[in-house]
């Protein structure tokens, strides 16, 4: 069995609780996809591969807790809109040119910008989900895939559930949930529907609820219940789930989850809430004092415009100190606890990734922090949270294997995805077709 080490590397700690610290002077010792040891730099050791980590920190590969990868095809193309105008002008009429082949070609390019950038790992939402498992596989990244499902869909529902379980049986970096798109766009049968599925075979749900304070309300002038409560009467808490966003949770929804906290999670893009005005933020503290993980995401780069995780982490920190009205508030600790645990949490695979730590994935992220705007250093992990850049990340581990390499792909050539793209973008965001998948009215 192949060993690799990365020699003489400043190695990221984050424990549970309390403050993370930087071990400098360590290898990390890999065998096959898990770290086997993490030990004093010893020049003496021998591996059959060896990374010379010296001036670099190891960090886990980061995760990005929800994401839509193939619209990185729309980046740019719905610009300085209202929520309304920007899935009802843009978004969903230009979703009506969905082929397989785009979306292959969108998540493809979104593997690429996300592995150059230190993602290990995104948790997905999307259309097509066996074309975006295609393009993780190629590139060697890990992805959790929901394939995305309207009850205005013929036949959406069951399709969509037969999908899911054809991804959970493709590829060992594959994983996959139940993808009902939204409480607003799914009706309770199809909830329910979902969370029965999810319960009966093993499955977690990935939908979107209480993204914004007006979805809530307008769930409560229809239904009687805020989309928390929907979750809850239709079984989806009780079956797991991942919510996307969160906004409109209101502090009475909190009590509800805090039943559920086990097997329940919330992902927080917040680049995405500024941008389009949404009002509010996740609120973090509320749904951990619940007991509730919370993971870092990136949302489509439809709206976030990049799939960079670092800006997304360093814009938790910012909105939640706003939120709050407390500078002492979201640490650098506890914004990286969350960036690493809570997105692992969030991704379903806690104990499984998200610290380097024997036993865990080889899923590891090498950081240059030696560029002008890191420096002076003062403390490493400052830097990590406010400094560094996407450019930064130097070689990216998956599983044990290598799949950056002094920041170069190493499992696809970036000149031929970016081409790709190029070639096939303006095809996808022509709105000359007319129409749309879905119409926004919470």
């Amino acid at each position: 069995m192949p060993r690799l080490m990365i020699r003489n590397v400043s190695v990221l700690v984050v424990p549970e609780q309390g403050e993370c610290r930087v071990d400098d002077a360590q290898d990390v010792h890999v065998q096959d996809d898990l770290i086997v040891a993490i030990t004093p730099t010893d020049p003496s050791d021998q591996a059959d591969e060896v990374i010379d980590g010296t001036g670099l920190l190891a960090m886990p590969g980061l995760v990005n807790s929800h994401t839509h990868s193939p619209m990185v095809m729309m980046r740019g193309a719905a610009e300085d809109l209202a929520i309304e105008d920007w899935f009802n002008q843009r978004i969903w009429p230009m979703e009506v040119n969905l082929t397989p082949e785009r979306v292959r070609v969108g998540a493809r390019l979104a593997c690429a910008e996300m592995l150059l950038g230190g993602v290990t790992m995104f948790v997905d939402h999307y259309f097509h989900a066996d074309q975006i498992a295609a393009a993780a596989i190629e590139s060697g990244i890990r992805a959790d895939l929901a394939p995305t499902f309207f009850s205005s869909m013929e036949k959406g529902t069951e399709a969509a559930l037969d999908a899911t379980r054809a991804l959970a049986r493709l590829h060992p970096r594959i994983t996959a949930c139940l993808g009902p798109h939204a409480t607003y766009t799914v009706n309770e049968d199809d909830l329910r529907r979902a969370a029965e599925v999810a319960r009966d075979e093993g499955f977690r749900i990935h939908l979107h609820a209480a993204e914004t304070d007006d979805q809530t309300q307008a769930s409560l002038d229809k239904y009687g219940a805020t989309p928390i409560q929907v979750l809850e009467r239709t079984g989806v808490l009780d079956a797991g789930v991942l919510i996307a966003h969160g906004c409109g949770i209101r502090v009475t929804d909190l009590a509800i989850l805090e039943r559920y906290a086990d097997r329940t999670a919330v992902a927080s893009c917040p680049k995405v809430y500024l941008k389009l005005a949404m009002g509010e933020v996740t609120p973090i503290k509320g749904l951990q004092a619940a007991g509730v993980s919370v993971g870092v995401g990136t949302d489509g780069a439809a709206v976030h415009n990049t799939l960079d995780v670092w800006e997304a982490i360093r814009m938790v920190a910012l909105t939640q100190k706003q939120r709050e009205n407390d500078a002492e508030w979201m640490t650098i600790s506890d914004t990286l606890r969350l960036a690493t645990r809570g997105s692992a949490a969030a991704a379903g695979l806690t104990g499984k990734v998200g610290v380097l730590e024997v036993g865990h994935q080889a899923d590891v992220a090498l950081v240059d922090l030696s560029g002008p705007h890191n420096q002076p250093l003062h403390d490493p992990r400052a830097a990590l949270v406010y400094s560094v850049r996407a450019s930064d990340v130097v070689t990216v581990l998956v599983a044990g294997q290598i799949v950056v390499r002094d920041r170069r792909l190493t499992t696809m050539d970036l000149d031929e995805v970016v081409a790709d793209a190029r070639s096939l973008a303006h095809t996808l965001v022509d709105l000359s077709a007319g129409g749309a998948v879905q119409h926004y009215d919470p």
